[in-house]
């Protein structure tokens, strides 16, 4: 069987890393309260709170677990800090008004950088920026396939994701899409993607080896604002952020129809799941937050207080 040359690194990297043992905490970031919030993923309790920096908002693990990464838009660094002993282990620059970002399987951290027009690619080790991709206005999310060969970038301003090409770092496709696009995903084998559009309230599907659109839909109510998306562990079904819809939105994988609305906090914003796909958390902006929601059921379990308007979330388990 002939390998190819991504698989050939992922596999170097998976062979050659050690993987620290998970802490089952789930990471919540606080825009307004310049922290970090440390959720035990047993009790849903808040153990501890992190000071990270000014306006921290994207926030990511690293491959083998063992460093979080925080965007701290204000400063226009990404703070890294350790997963059990919560210590602050240093900052670096990344570009001008650094928000969401997301984590290769090689280590790098893709991350948009709104005032710029320009997404990074950058090695979190030494911050070192490795290329920067100009793309349209006002970048935000970021996507990566599961192969690691192509990464996303929504541009809010510009309604486009850039469809960028690993490793070579060049756009292959721009695709018009609704208004305000924030948030993206990809199915298990990478062939679609879904992508948001907060002013337009819809939910888009893309073929991404034609690059076109091959469904959308409204979610039907002025008030949903769709941010973050997640595929289920069975990629049957999409977990929309409903904005101020104050719901996470349950929609078919396959037609974009609405299974369900589960009620959760005030203008629910980032979305964040476990590994084994049973939970999903909810970070919920007005109302200071986090949402536990059953996946099996569909329900809200728990709800846990955290700093003043959460912005992303992650679980390291």
């Amino acid at each position: 069987m002939k390998l190819t040359n991504t698989a050939i690194l992922l596999a170097v990297f998976f062979t050659q890393t050690v993987f620290a043992q998970s802490t089952g905490r789930v990471f919540v970031t606080n825009e307004r309260s310049n922290t970090v919030s440390v959720i035990n993923g047993t009790t849903h309790q808040v153990e501890a709170t992190i000071d990270i920096g000014e306006r921290p908002r994207g926030i990511g693990i690293s491959p083998d677990g063992s460093e979080v990464y925080v965007a701290i838009s204000n400063e226009n660094k990404i703070a890294v800090f350790d997963p059990k002993s919560l210590k602050v282990l240093r900052k670096f620059n990344v570009g001008e008004d650094p928000e969401a970002f997301a984590v290769h399987p090689n280590g790098n951290i893709y991350i948009s950088n709104e005032a710029s027009a320009k997404a990074a690619v950058i090695n979190p080790r030494n911050g070192v920026i490795v290329a920067e991709i100009p793309v349209g206005l006002e970048p935000e999310g970021v996507a990566i396939s599961p192969d690691g060969k192509r990464v996303i970038i929504t541009s809010e301003s510009t309604n486009m994701l850039h469809i960028v090409a690993v490793p070579e770092h060049k756009i292959i496709h721009n695709i018009l899409v609704g208004a305000r696009p924030r948030a993206a995903t990809f199915n298990h084998d990478g062939k679609f993607s879904y992508a948001t559009a907060e002013i337009g309230g819809e939910v888009i599907k893309v073929n991404m080896k034609t690059g076109q659109i091959v469904k959308r839909i409204s979610l039907g109510d002025d008030k949903a604002k769709p941010k973050d998306i997640l595929l289920s562990k069975d990629g049957k079904k999409l977990y929309v952020a409903g904005g101020r819809l104050n719901q996470v939105m349950v929609l078919d994988s396959e037609s974009l129809e609405l299974i369900k609305g589960i009620p959760v906090g005030k203008r629910v914003w980032g979305l964040a799941m476990s590994k084994d796909g049973k939970r999903i958390y909810s970070s919920n902006g007005v109302s200071s937050d986090v949402s536990i929601i059953d996946t099996v059921n569909n329900i809200v379990i728990a709800t846990t207080k955290v700093g003043e308007f959460p912005w992303g979330i992650v679980i390291d388990d």
